[in-house]
């Protein structure tokens, strides 16, 4: 286990809200400050202990194909639990796009039905980063 990987595990035990920030600022770091979009998903148990953390893909500066069907099949591959959904917004302002809500909600649609909970998405950029969960967008 990384130790990217053994933070993200150990952030399982503490509370909701430390959580939150854990993840916003781990994945701010990892992402923030890319030229491209970056597509990463952050794989869990049913204990919400991390599994994996991959880049599902990276696009241009403003777009990153995801394709939700390929997104809950990595999920079953893993016998993930829960997912949560990360990409950066490399002009810097974390505001979810139309189409990042509407990306997500088809994600939560598919997983639901097969076990799989969307615990958030969460978009970083040089500016801070928004939660979907938070906005109450999903």
């Amino acid at each position: 286990m990384t130790c990217r990987a053994q933070s993200l595990y150990c952030a399982a035990s503490v509370s909701n809200q430390s959580k939150v920030d854990f993840e916003s600022s781990y994945c701010r770091t990892a992402q923030a400050f890319a030229e491209k979009e970056e597509f990463r998903i952050l794989f869990l148990d049913k204990r919400n202990a991390l599994i994996a953390d991959e880049v599902q893909g990276s696009g241009t500066v403003d777009h990153t194909p995801v394709y939700p069907r390929e997104v809950v099949k990595r999920a079953l591959e893993l016998s993930a639990t829960a997912i949560i959904l990360v990409h950066n917004h490399p002009s810097g302002d974390p505001a979810p796009s139309r189409a990042d809500i509407d990306m997500t909600k088809a994600i939560v649609d598919i997983a639901k039905p097969l076990g799989i909970a969307v615990h958030d998405h969460i978009i970083v950029g040089k500016q801070g980063h928004a939660s979907l969960k938070g906005m109450r967008l999903i």
